[in-house]
């Protein structure tokens, strides 16, 4: 195998946005006075978010959910050869890391929303023990994907957290990604920061 483009920039921006949108609101949760950065990271968050569904669809060959979401028995498997230290190798997302991102997506979507609700006074203490529930358990998946990321770099002796600075993996020539599809960054961006403002408003 060969280092291979396989994650384009949206996918890597979008990444690393989600990343610091959730941060932000995770360590401003707790004070009044930094509420509207809170809300506004939160809405940033879901725009990237909102982002990605449509780029998992449209988006190139690895960035498709069609290309890495699998079922249980193909989690179970991979979860069993890790363990044995015969997990196969993927060149996009394993298939536990392709559920990672699914309850990482839905997860944000429904902390984005119950924020919303809890910002507006909607809903009362029902909305905020619901929208902290769902930031814990966001949380909690983060946790274990970073966990889930030490682990497949070790096993298969590639480093994943440089793979989605740099896009750049291990795997053949037939399954690099012909562009980084730049112009899709724009959007991304802009995405996160209507989604923050509006939201926030």
């Amino acid at each position: 195998m060969n280092k291979i483009l396989v994650w384009d920039w949206p996918v890597r921006i979008g990444h690393w946005s989600m990343v610091a949108a959730f941060a932000l609101a995770w360590l401003t949760a707790e004070s009044e006075s930094w509420r509207l950065v809170h809300a506004m990271s939160g809405g940033a968050l879901v725009g990237v978010i909102l982002f990605r569904l449509l780029w998992g669809v449209i988006g190139t060959r690895h960035a498709r959910f069609a290309s890495f979401v699998r079922g249980p028995r193909a989690v179970f498997a991979y979860l069993t050869g890790l363990m044995t230290k015969r997990a196969a190798h993927t060149t996009g997302h394993n298939p536990a890391g392709g559920w990672a991102i699914l309850l990482l997506l839905a997860l944000g979507l429904m902390t984005g929303a119950s924020g919303w609700l809890v910002y507006n006074d909607l809903g009362g203490e029902m909305t905020e023990e619901l929208h902290e529930g769902f930031a814990n358990a966001m949380l909690a998946v983060v946790g274990v994907h970073l966990a889930g990321v030490l682990v497949g770099s070790l096993a298969h002796r590639e480093n994943l957290i440089r793979a989605m600075l740099t896009g750049y993996k291990l795997g053949t020539t037939d399954e690099a990604i012909a562009s980084a599809r730049l112009y899709a960054v724009p959007f991304l961006l802009a995405s996160a920061v209507l989604w923050g403002v509006w939201l926030a408003r």
